[in-house]
């Protein structure tokens, strides 16, 4: 037998296929029947198999090779051959009494418990770094002829299925876009697998369909699920017939099924524009059945791999967690259903989460009506709808990362609506001091609790502060007088040693939020808001004044004990005591100049006449060898 030889090397293991055209009987070997072209090879155990068939070969006599048409497929040395990887595929795939291939239906032990045990986010243990050169060579393979060639190349730097699957989803999540119009046209060519890789484009029928046939040329079991899905255009609560709307797959790897959905891997549909963004989710990957089921529901409920299988009306009442409630660390949130009915106008959400984690919520497109406290592993939320009827709650959650992204939504069923429970519209979140505001740099205050209530339209406030840091204090109420200018004129700031004071009068009776933010001394920009107070007063008789406006030389350690009202009244003695550091003299300036003098105890003391005068001045002298005073406050003197 002559071998025509190219340019490449010929491998020593060449594959003989003999297809025998009459009957041979070998010694003490086989039966008589004759051999079926159309069948698939018997399952061995690739090279073993395939050199203990050449060996075979070997002891027929040259008579015995006489009618028999022999077949030689010559192969490059690094080249698998069709046979090599036929026999591969035929170890993993059932095989039915006619040799066709057929994946195994989901069993007792392919379920898994409901619900589920926070153990792992994946359905087998998997430490995702061992991916990162596998995703990073899969994500940059490109389609150069066909599918069986994209497959080849993807499955290069894959040494087991799992990697064989993983390489395969990661390219299909990071190249293939999910076609609007076509899902919405229901175009069945768009399905097609090479329609896909011509156009990089298809709907969820077609990621499912390509990621099975890619799979199944690697020689992983796979199928393809359809079903019901919490998806694009979903509104908590509703209701699931007719038509399946989406489709995903299982794949078998170590003895089990798993589950993946391609298309919500690859990216999200935006709900306002319908564009279609590339955003990668690991979370569908290998996900935990129990998580899965919350927004797939298979026709066939041996493909929710759970036991006990859960019924289409539970999937419907059951809370939907969106993908990013996971990823970003939550737990568990309470209540479980997705319709929540007020009761006396109020709803209570809590959400437990494995790390400390910044949340903020919106009442119908708005940060409103609602008072957001945070926990060290988690977050608890009461929101007040301002108005009878239907109202949608979504919260987000920020994570790891620096974008804040939807976790959870409900459904608001509000019949009474408080009027009383009025909140500020400039009352933001989080409320209350928590794990943040400590990192931050403000720790041990003197009030825990979110809500501070006074009943004479007074408070104080302290906490301490970590030394390099600035504080900086506002009060907004939605009614006046509280404006832009005067909204830091109602408190006045005091530092006590290591501890900051903020005293507050409120101008009027209501609701106010006492907003914080920081700033590092040394650092540029601007102060970063950290939390606020809810400041709330019933006594229609508050009305307090503001406080006198300090100025730059106003030292954080100075300490004002009177006057605290910013506005003193005309033709009186006033008297006035103040705590300064670092300066030689002091002085109160009006219509005349009063000198004021240092007591034993370390405080300034003095009074003026506020007689003729529109405005009163406190100034220092910081240096005793010059003579140009500084103005740390201003006064207000009430019109005669």
């Amino acid at each position: 037998m002559e071998l025509k030889k190219d340019s490449n090397a010929v491998s020593i293991d060449m594959l003989l296929i003999v297809h025998s055209e009459k009957r041979h009987a070998a010694q003490g070997a086989h039966s008589d029947r004759q051999a079926d072209p159309g069948a698939p090879p018997q399952r061995r155990g690739g090279l073993q198999g395939v050199g203990n068939g050449i060996r075979r070969w070997q002891k027929l006599e040259r008579n015995d090779l006489r009618g028999t048409q022999l077949t030689v497929e010559v192969h490059p040395q690094d080249a698998m051959p069709q046979l090599l990887k036929k026999f591969s595929l035929a170890k993993r795939l059932q095989g039915d009494k006619n040799g066709n291939t057929r994946a195994r239906q989901p069993g007792g032990k392919d379920a898994h418990a409901y619900p589920w045990d926070r153990s792992s986010l994946k359905s087998m243990p998997l430490d995702l770094r061992q991916f990162e050169k596998l995703d990073t060579y899969a994500s940059q393979v490109t389609v150069k002829s066909g599918l069986d060639a994209l497959v080849s190349d993807l499955v290069q730097e894959a040494h087991s299925d799992l990697e064989r699957v993983r390489a395969i989803w990661i390219w299909i999540c990071h190249h293939i876009e999910y076609d609007i119009e076509a899902a919405q046209e229901k175009d069945r060519q768009a399905f097609k697998p090479t329609t896909i890789l011509q156009t990089q484009k298809t709907n969820c029928d077609g990621y499912a369909g390509l990621f099975e046939r890619m799979c199944r040329i690697a020689g992983v079991q796979c199928m393809t699920v359809p079903g019901y899905s919490k998806g694009f255009g979903y509104q908590p609560g509703q209701s699931f017939s007719g038509e399946f709307d989406h489709a995903w797959n299982a794949v078998f790897l170590e003895g089990r099924w798993h589950l993946v959905d391609s298309t919500w891997g690859s990216g999200l549909v935006d709900s306002t524009t319908s564009k279609f963004t590339f955003l990668y989710n690991e979370f569908y990957f290998l996900t935990h059945p129990a998580l899965f089921i919350e927004d797939h529901f298979p026709d066939n409920k041996n493909w929710q791999l759970l036991k006990p299988p859960q019924s289409l009306r539970q999937f419907e009442n059951n809370m939907y967690h969106k993908s990013e409630f996971y990823n970003k660390g939550m737990l568990s949130a309470h209540p479980q259903t997705s319709i929540i009915k007020t009761v006396n106008g109020k709803v209570t959400v809590t959400i437990e989460s494995c790390a400390p984690t910044l949340f903020m919520f919106m009442l119908n497109g708005k940060q409103e009506h609602g008072l957001l406290s945070l926990r060290k592993n988690g977050m608890k939320l009461d929101v007040y709808p301002p108005t009878v009827g239907t109202h949608k709650l979504q919260i987000f959650a920020k994570g790891n990362s620096e974008i804040y992204s939807s976790v959870l939504e409900y459904t608001l069923k509000c019949h009474y609506a408080d009027i009383d429970v009025r909140l500020p519209a400039e009352l933001h979140q989080p409320v209350g001091p928590s794990w943040f505001s400590e990192q931050m740099g403000i720790t041990k205050p003197s009030h825990p609790e979110p809500v501070i209530y006074t009943s004479d339209g007074r408070c104080s406030v302290s906490f301490s502060v970590e030394e390099g840091i600035s504080v900086l204090a506002s009060l907004h109420g939605d009614d006046g007088p509280v404006t832009e200018e005067t909204q830091r004129r109602y408190i006045f700031q005091l530092q006590r040693e290591k501890r900051t004071e903020l005293k507050v009068q409120l101008p009027h009776a209501g609701k106010f939020a006492l907003k914080i933010f920081v700033k590092k001394r040394q650092e540029p920009g601007n102060y970063v808001f950290v939390f606020n107070y809810l400041l709330c007063c019933t006594n229609s008789k508050v009305n307090w004044p503001v406080f006198p406006e300090s100025f730059g030389n106003w030292g954080q350690d100075n300490e004002l004990l009177e006057p605290l009202s910013g506005v003193l009244p005309a033709n009186h003695n006033v008297p006035f005591k103040l705590k300064l550091h670092g300066v030689a003299k002091a002085l109160v300036k009006g219509q005349d100049t009063w000198p004021l003098t240092l007591n034993r105890e370390g405080y300034w003391e003095g009074s003026c006449n506020t007689a003729g005068c529109q405005e009163v001045y406190v100034m220092v002298l910081e240096n005793a060898n010059h003579n140009f005073y500084s103005y740390i406050l201003k006064y207000k003197v009430n019109a005669q």
